[in-house]
């Protein structure tokens, strides 16, 4: 591992990163949250339709 060349590596992404304007990042947030809701909807589903079926899901 080289350690001055990953250091640099790293250095050089952070001079290169900039701070989101206002408008992108609330575009993420909701993205982001949109993505979270269908993964837990997703997963009441599952739990719904387990716990309908008979002999499945205790």
């Amino acid at each position: 591992m080289d350690v001055p060349y990953d250091l640099n590596s790293y250095v050089r992404v952070l001079k290169l990163a900039s701070t989101p304007s206002t408008d992108e990042f609330l575009q993420v947030s909701k993205i982001a949250g949109a993505g979270i809701l269908l993964v837990g909807f997703i997963g009441f589903l599952m739990f719904a339709i387990m716990s309908l079926l008979p002999g499945v899901g205790v």
